[in-house]
């Protein structure tokens, strides 16, 4: 909630994984009623080397379920373990029952929603869309993915601008994260599944 009883509305996440790259993008907006209040927020980040999350909801509650899910991933190094014990802790916890985010998180592997329900759901194509315009920007990149030429990146710029024109609570001012796997074939040097990060913020 925020001021006055006015909820606090914002915003898109989608992630999308392709072929050997999997993409995280976020707008910028948050909304409080029919105003924005900052048109450039930052919901997408990395939380430790190859490991890249997002989320929708209060930002404040956001900020410390991340902090929560980095201890997690520091007592469990594989993601889907650091999430699952994760969303116990967020169900269980009386304080943190009351946050209210919800949250992507991916590696090189695995892309996962959590939920304060205790979910822990994964896409069995790869696309992940939360927030107000989630289901917006899940519906395109689902239309778009099979696409020949288009990677990943291409899919969610495509599938978050559509977004945003339907969204009123989704700006373009765009960030996001990419994970590359890269190929053994591709170089000597770097091991199959070693994830490359790579971010870029973007305004369009």
């Amino acid at each position: 909630m925020g001021w006055y009883g006015q909820q606090l509305r914002a915003t898109t996440i989608l992630s999308v994984r392709k072929d050997d790259k999997v993409f995280v993008i976020g707008d910028g907006q948050v909304s409080l009623g029919s105003q924005i209040i900052k048109p450039n927020a930052r919901k997408v980040r990395i939380l430790k080397e190859g490991v890249i999350a997002g989320f929708a909801g209060a930002t404040a509650d956001a900020m410390t379920l991340f902090e929560r899910l980095e201890n997690k991933l520091q007592e469990h190094p594989e993601t889907m373990r650091a999430c699952v014990e994760m969303a116990k802790a967020w169900r269980m916890d009386k304080y943190l029952r009351r946050l209210e985010a919800v949250m992507i998180v991916a590696d090189a592997n695995v892309s996962l929603t959590l939920t304060g329900n205790g979910d822990v759901l994964e896409p069995i194509d790869g696309v992940i869309g939360i927030g107000s315009g989630g289901m917006f920007a899940t519906a395109a990149a689902r239309a778009l993915i099979d696409v020949e030429g288009l990677d990943a990146v291409a899919v969610g710029h495509k599938a978050m601008n559509i977004a945003a024109d339907l969204c009123v609570y989704t700006n373009k001012n765009f960030v996001t994260e990419l994970i590359q796997v890269e190929a053994k074939a591709a170089t000597e040097e770097t091991p199959t599944g070693t994830p490359v990060l790579g971010s870029e913020d973007t305004s369009s």
